[in-house]
């Protein structure tokens, strides 16, 4: 008398872990390229024009701060962009520069504190 064959249902059971693994290990390298790739798109709608649009508003102390932090990828999309520039020109003066200031100098004076850490540890 033959007994039922077990392997069948254990090679089913392989090949639904395999691909939920693969399902897996897909979502952990989809999910942060994905993710970049958003981030880039809505970055790159706030770039600073060169030319202010009739009827826009002067840009404040917020729009300062997020034009420093993203003045070093709108200096690189500047090289091959005449519309964008790393500063707005239209704005409302000591207030826009205070904030663009401050977001440059902590975010490369940022950089420079968490390598000073590291070499400190080691």
């Amino acid at each position: 008398m033959a007994r039922p064959e077990k392997r069948a249902v254990n090679d089913t059971k392989g090949e639904k872990e395999s691909s939920t693994r693969y399902m897996g290990v897909c979502m952990k390298r989809i999910l942060p390229i994905t993710c970049i790739i958003i981030l880039v798109f809505l970055s790159v709608s706030c770039f600073p024009e060169t030319v202010a649009s009739e009827g826009e508003e002067p840009a404040n102390f917020l729009m300062g701060i997020w034009h420093g932090w993203i003045a070093p990828v709108s200096l690189i999309v500047s090289l091959f962009n005449d519309n964008v520039s790393i500063y707005d020109s239209n704005n409302t003066g000591w207030w826009y520069d205070a904030g663009f200031y401050i977001a440059v100098i902590s975010g490369f004076g940022g950089l420079s504190m968490s390598r000073k850490r590291k070499n400190k540890k080691n």
